[in-house]
């Protein structure tokens, strides 16, 4: 039996992991670390855990005045989440 069609093993997960569906989860899975690197090391070691339902972003901060200055910031935020995920993955961000 003769192939004809061959594919390589990285056009078929390119082409997997380009699905809509599967992209958002790939992204919802990076959420922290992208957490991490819009908001930097110190506030990142200050939020206690981040929640991502019906693309909304709930984040709990330990520090009021973190809370506070995160708060001011959520729209930017959620703007610069977006970008480094490439996807419309959050569309609001509550800062608890």
């Amino acid at each position: 039996m003769k192939r004809k069609n061959t594919v390589r093993f990285g056009e078929i997960l390119e082409d997997f992991f380009s699905r809509p569906y599967v992209a958002a989860k790939v992204a919802e899975g990076r959420l922290p670390d992208t957490w991490r690197e819009v908001v930097g090391e110190r506030v990142a070691s200050l939020t206690s855990s981040l929640k991502l339902e019906n693309r909304i972003l709930y984040a709990n901060v330990t520090s009021s005045v973190v809370r506070y200055e995160l708060f001011c910031r959520r729209d930017t935020l959620k703007d610069e989440i977006n970008r480094i995920s490439g996807l419309p993955l959050v569309k609001a961000v509550i800062i608890k």
